[in-house]
């Protein structure tokens, strides 16, 4: 036997084993699997301000409160939210039971009335959340925060407990899948249906009851700059229905488009993101599962 030769094949073969090893440990070409991104609290406006809203007293139908659990465009003379915005994950659910703690909301201006938690009373109407409560169930604060008077509608009871409770329940879902969502919910129109019938108007006239309200919702994969991460193929909901105690309960029956309720609204929903793509989302009416 010549012991070069061997010597050499030898060689030969154990680099040509090595190499089997490190390509068998690192698996297939190409990209790594994506890790799941851990659910975060992010900004309520991160995707736009609908109203352009600014905490400025000498804008009192258009006053921006920012709380740590939502933000808001309030209406001082309507006594409601224009709309409310907020961000929706998993890092905002756990266990903290219902509060129930409706009261006036302390940190409007000095002089502007404050929607009480009777202010509704007898009138055929709840006391409608934006931000629902069971969006909120990380703490006690962020629970309690939900039931400020500011966060509330007159809302006809088959519309808040069967109609929105189900879209509700749906987006919480859509949640625990690892997704996040940025929802903006909102109002427009006087007069609404309730279980005593039309008003317009309660308490002495401080509070309006709107004739429609609406729903906007960003479905994104659990992530970072959200703003920049909706394309063309992120699914949008948007919802409008009638402020009416005869709907029926599937949410779905109500799905429009955003750039409907900008129409009805004047708002510029979305700014934040890129102008082709809300050109593609905001035409489109969402046809994707409901629950």
């Amino acid at each position: 036997m010549h012991l070069p030769f061997f010597r050499t094949a030898l060689a030969v073969l154990l680099t040509a084993s090595l190499a089997a090893c490190e390509q068998e440990e690192a698996g297939p070409s190409g990209p790594a699997p994506t890790t799941p991104q851990t659910a975060t609290r992010d900004a309520h406006l991160a995707l736009g301000n609908p109203s352009g809203a600014t905490a400025d007293v000498n804008r009192p139908t258009n006053y921006l409160l920012e709380k740590a659990q939502y933000s808001l465009s309030y209406h001082r003379d309507r006594g409601i939210p224009n709309w409310v915005s907020w961000h929706l994950s998993t890092a905002w659910l756990a266990t903290a039971a219902r509060q129930d703690d409706f009261r006036p909301d302390a940190t409007l201006p000095a002089g502007w009335y404050r929607v009480g938690a009777g202010s509704y009373t007898g009138s055929g109407f709840d006391r409608g959340h934006n931000c629902p409560s069971a969006d909120r169930t990380a703490s006690v604060a962020d629970n309690s925060a939900t039931f400020l008077m500011t966060n509330m509608i007159p809302q006809a009871p088959r519309n808040n407990q069967q109609v929105w409770a189900n879209l509700e329940s749906y987006c919480r879902s859509l949640a625990g899948q690892g997704n996040e969502l940025y929802i903006i919910m909102g109002n427009y129109g006087t007069g609404g249906t309730g279980s005593n019938g039309l008003l317009n108007t309660l308490d002495a006239g401080r509070v309006t009851v709107p004739r429609r309200v609406w729903k906007v919702i960003v479905v994104l994969p659990n992530g970072t700059d959200d703003a920049t991460r909706v394309s063309s193929s992120t699914r949008v909901i948007a919802v409008d229905t009638p402020n009416d105690n005869a709907l029926g309960g599937n949410w779905a029956d109500y799905r429009t488009s955003v750039d409907a309720i900008e129409s009805a609204t004047g708002y510029d929903l979305l700014s934040a993101v890129a102008p082709a793509v809300q050109t593609v989302v905001e035409a489109r009416v969402d046809t994707g599962p409901v629950q």
